[in-house]
């Protein structure tokens, strides 16, 4: 997908804006000819249906993330600092209004309405999102820097769960800082003080 047009890579920010803040039924073409400075048939050129376009917003999405999890594992070495950064992440993304919310989880909560090749991708992510963060959560216990009440992949999704629903808690209450006060105790939990 690197190959896309300048204008393509437009119409592909604008709808994840879009989307994050209203949903997949929050916006149309004509909402993104508005913002981009385009025709309609000109995003039709590129993405000639909605489903198109999201699929390809969300699969850009899953391989951003994918790099950055990546460049984390590179950067960070201990399971505890990988989850510090990605809870870290996430709470300058609310904080700082640049990704208030994570694309996937807002779709997510619109399953039975997604086109199925849209929902194929956002269940794409979560499953490659729940295997990174399984492998860091059994390195961390197999280190003994994490304690695991069940098995990582239950860890993973209750992790995964929290995070989510703190985004939805700090965008409900208008308070970014919700996000901390609900995923600080969760990592408190996995490396609870000696």
């Amino acid at each position: 997908m690197s190959n896309l047009s300048t204008t393509a890579d437009d119409i592909l920010r604008c709808a994840r804006t879009l989307i994050v803040a209203g949903g997949y039924n929050g916006f149309s073409y004509a909402d993104i000819a508005a913002v981009v400075g385009i025709r309609k048939a000109s995003i039709h050129h590129h993405f000639p249906a909605k489903a198109d376009l999201v699929r390809t917003l969300v699969f850009q999405y899953r391989q951003e993330v994918e790099a950055g999890l990546a460049n984390l594992d590179q950067r960070v070495p201990d399971p505890v600092g990988k989850i510090r950064a990605y809870l870290g992440f996430w709470e300058a993304c609310i904080t700082d209004q640049s990704l208030p919310f994570c694309v996937c989880a807002l779709l997510a909560t619109q399953i039975p309405i997604l086109p199925e090749e849209v929902a194929q991708e956002v269940r794409a992510h979560f499953r490659m999102l729940s295997s990174w963060l399984s492998s860091v959560l059994t390195r961390g216990k197999n280190q003994g820097s994490l304690h695991l009440n069940g098995t990582a992949e239950a860890e993973a999704e209750i992790l995964i769960a929290a995070v989510h629903g703190a985004m939805v808690s700090a965008r409900a209450y208008g308070d970014p800082a919700i996000f901390g006060v609900i995923t600080h105790p969760m990592l408190e939990r996995l490396n609870p003080p000696p």
